[in-house]
């Protein structure tokens, strides 16, 4: 997520390693920082606003006269995103004592229809009878697709006919079926065309005066950028939005609609989606958001994550473990398939903070970071239970048998039995530490670390040089030799 944006602005801000700190090296710093939030794609006024903003703030007495300018300046550019993005209310304002009423449309291909089927899983976790209404009668498959999307998270969807009747007739009795199932929030699909124009905005407004839904939500795909943040505009002209969702944020997103849409329309961003399966909306956060464009970590939703998908049981265990300073390749596979349940390495390493950079380089040599957990996971599966708790124990002959078990060289286990015994050592040694310690030794590790990042189970190499090499195959030769001259003595 944002990728782009945080090198960018990791590189803008970097004037501030140079030297000292002047009026003029700030300046000069910032406008390479508007550079790089245009070429993310941010609005022209919004960029130039922004720097205008943090130059202000970054060259007052109290900031370069302080012990810690480039501390500060760092902090104002922080400070200035989250203002930039929020506040943020993610309530939806239920009306109690009735079915509360919410309207999501967009531009075709923003991901409305699933993004409705997102909506009402979430909802459903919180406890609330959500109910779907079908009324894209534009797109063909609009209403099969939310009857599909309906059945997978369990929701009744009403449905008619395109030909038999209007969007407008839909909605009214769509509503009026959620109010007879007992439904307390009806969410209703409403159509998009490839563009704005006076029919589709006719047919909203029709709907939102005979409706009268209680919020509406404008759904826009985050990789088309600044068309984003105008399409916005232009639907809350006509309906006066309530909140945005931004879908695709998973994607190629160069993050231009994520820091536009609120200072150009005032609309906030209430939920994003990060990932085509019906659980993957979040609730949008500006200061977490800052904290990730400016490659600061999210420790705060990695947590949410691991509680999420991790249960209390095993996060007790783990913690143990940890403390106990006991591991052994039974506790580090659970904890590797632990990981792997909260979603993907990469985007789990850019939650802690100091080892953003590290993740931008896994697979940089055309590896796949998932694909070789796979494959250590295979290697400590073709072991047995006595291997996994007794690492120390796997002699040559152990090696050959795991190797073949699971299709890779000999070296490969070796490799990873190194690895491992480095790694328990490490939990051994911070076993008598505090989290905050701990979260500072595994950011000293990652500094110390390849800079490759790369994950992957290698060979081991041979350490002689050339020359080393050289020199034993002649030694190996002359050996056979002599080995072949007493035979024939013998004989």
């Amino acid at each position: 997520m944002f990728e782009g944006i945080t090198d960018n602005l990791k590189s803008a801000l970097s004037f501030m390693n140079r030297g000292r700190l002047t009026e003029t090296s700030i300046r000069e710093g910032m406008q390479t920082v508007r550079q790089a939030l245009l070429e993310a794609d941010v609005n022209y006024d919004v960029a130039q606003n922004f720097v205008e903003r943090v130059t202000e703030r970054a060259i007052g007495d109290d900031v370069l006269k302080s012990l810690s300018p480039t501390e500060q300046i760092v902090g104002i550019v922080n400070q200035e995103l989250i203002d930039l993005m929020g506040p943020v209310d993610h309530s939806l304002h239920f009306v109690k004592g009735t079915t509360t009423i919410l309207m999501m449309c967009g531009l075709q291909g923003a991901g409305k229809t699933t993004t409705c089927g997102k909506l009402a899983k979430l909802l459903q976790a919180e406890g609330r009878k959500p109910f779907l209404v079908a009324a894209d009668l534009q797109r063909p498959a609009a209403i099969e697709q939310l009857r599909v999307v309906g059945e997978q998270v369990g929701v009744p969807v009403h449905t008619e006919e395109a030909a038999d009747s209007t969007p407008l007739k839909v909605c009214a009795n769509g509503v009026a079926a959620a109010k007879k199932a007992g439904a307390d929030v009806v969410i209703l699909d409403t159509a998009g065309r490839l563009h704005v124009d006076d029919e589709l905005m006719n047919e909203l407004e029709q709907i939102d005066r005979r409706v009268q839904p209680h919020q509406i939500l404008l759904v826009c795909d985050a990789m088309t950028g600044q068309d984003a943040v105008n399409s916005a505009k232009v639907f809350n002209d006509a309906l006066e939005l309530d909140g945005v969702i931004l879908t695709k944020l998973d994607g190629d997103t160069r993050g231009g609609a994520a820091l536009s849409v609120k200072e150009v329309t005032g609309v906030p961003i209430k939920f994003i989606g990060v990932g085509e399966q019906l659980d993957k909306l979040e609730l949008f956060h500006p200061d977490r958001m800052a904290s990730r464009i400016l490659g600061m970590g999210d420790v705060v939703t990695l947590f949410e994550k691991a509680q999420a998908e991790i249960s209390e049981e095993e996060m007790e265990d783990a913690q143990q473990k940890m403390s106990e300073g006991k591991f052994t390749l039974v506790d580090f596979q659970k904890q590797m398939r632990m990981v792997k349940r909260m979603g993907s390495v990469k985007d789990i390493m850019k939650m802690i903070p100091g080892l953003g950079g590290m993740a931008d380089n896994l697979g940089a040599g055309g590896e796949d970071p998932e694909k070789e957990l796979k494959r250590v996971d295979g290697i400590i599966n073709s072991m047995t239970e006595y291997e996994r708790e007794h690492p120390a124990k796997i002699d040559r002959s152990r090696r050959n048998r795991i190797a073949t078990g699971c299709g890779v060289e000999p070296s490969e286990v070796n490799a990873l039995l190194k690895q491992f015994g480095e790694m328990a050592t490490m939990m051994k040694r911070m076993s008598g530490m505090g989290a905050m310690d701990r979260m500072k030794a595994v950011q000293d590790i990652a500094k110390n670390s390849d800079p490759s990042g790369n994950f992957k189970v290698q060979k081991q190499r041979s350490k002689r040089g050339p020359q080393n090499t050289d020199k034993l195959k002649e030694l190996k030769k002359k050996q056979r030799k002599d080995k072949k001259k007493s035979r024939k003595r013998n004989k």
